[in-house]
């Protein structure tokens, strides 16, 4: 019999162990919340629970338009001992549910407790979370927009996974005085969650991403990672990540090959001018990119919000080709369902100063 057709004898949702059966029947009752998260979880464990030995995923479309793959269980199983085995999570640890299960992260959650034997609550996945601060938890994830909102709510969480969205560094300088072990992941859904963290707090600064057991990296001719992780994918995955091996079980993420700006001839990453940036804008914001005569493609910023006048000389740090030419601002970004910003819808609706 498959592992997923089984439930570990520790796992409880919400204070209360379910069998298989159980399970199905909570399910079906969860479908009919009023609540749209609850409904989301119940229907992922009817998905989950049912004969199929594979599940239909969506990306989260932030790059370009979501598209549905299908993943083995097996291979979801698989990545859940791993990550349970590198955070060295045990039956009965207590973990936060508080992401939309319609999405991988969320349902990995799940996942994990199910198959690791964790007691799981599940919490309304919203940026200001209701945490029960009496309650102490080993585990749990979030988005960045969430982590940022609920600093004060971490001491009873001794390790949170953060993905979806690059940490900014304002944000990361805000973890170092907290005890909670923040983790940065790296993963997507086709590698069924992450398959690589590094720590952003308490050690020494790393700006690289260990990889989990049993995962090879190479690069291919565009210096994007190339993944072999045979216990969650039977092909090899070229991905559009820049970035620079440290070892065979490190790298460092650059940016997105996709988003590579040519502004003069001299290439220019979005993800590295909004790092350097990200300390001194404390709106939420964005680098792209437009057409110029002389530069072939010129260096944007926009800005989410009213407009303001933004001290440029903030640009000062950056090199010629770097800096933002031009200050667009959007009343609002437009975004996923998991928070994720939609770049191009985005700058189709900002504004010029």
């Amino acid at each position: 019999m498959p592992i997923f057709d089984s439930i570990h004898e520790d796992f409880k949702y919400n204070g209360v162990h379910y069998s298989f059966i159980a399970l199905k029947e909570f399910a079906l009752k969860l479908i009919k919340s009023e609540q749209s998260y609850n409904k989301d979880i119940g229907d992922f464990l009817l998905l989950w629970l049912d004969n199929s030995n594979t599940i239909e995923l969506k990306t989260s479309g932030s790059t370009g338009v979501p598209k549905l793959v299908i993943i083995k269980k097996q291979a979801m199983v698989n990545s859940a001992i791993a990550t349970g085995e590198y955070f060295k999570l045990q039956p009965s640890s207590k973990a936060l549910l508080c992401l939309p299960a319609h999405y991988i992260a969320g349902k990995m959650m799940l996942i994990r407790a199910l198959v690791l034997g964790l007691e799981i609550d599940s919490i309304e996945p919203k940026s200001d979370l209701k945490i029960d601060l009496e309650k102490h938890y080993h585990f749990t994830a979030m988005v960045p927009l969430q982590l940022e909102k609920n600093l004060d709510k971490l001491k009873s969480i001794k390790t949170v996974i953060v993905g979806g969205a690059k940490v900014s560094s304002a944000l990361n300088s805000k973890l170092q005085e907290l005890e909670t072990n923040i983790f940065e992941t790296y993963g997507m859904t086709e590698t069924v969650s992450h398959i690589a963290v590094r720590q952003l707090n308490n050690s020494y600064k790393i700006n690289s991403f260990k990889t989990l057991p049993n995962i090879v990296i190479t690069q291919d001719d565009r210096d994007c990672l190339i993944v072999n992780a045979p216990f969650v994918s039977d092909t090899i995955i070229i991905t559009n990540d820049v970035v620079k091996l440290q070892s065979k079980t490190e790298f460092e993420w650059i940016g997105r090959a996709d988003s590579i700006i040519n502004s003069g001839g001299i290439k220019v990453f979005p993800e590295q001018v909004e790092n350097v940036l990200s300390s001194a804008i404390s709106a939420r914001f964005f680098i792209a990119s437009e057409e110029d005569k002389i530069l072939g493609e010129r260096v944007i910023i926009v800005i989410e919000g009213k407009e303001n006048n933004i001290d440029v000389s903030l640009f000062n740090t950056l090199n010629a080709y770097s800096r933002p030419k031009v200050v667009y601002y959007a009343d609002a970004f437009v975004l996923t369902d998991s928070g994720k910003i939609k770049r191009k819808e985005t700058l189709s609706v900002a504004k010029i100063t």
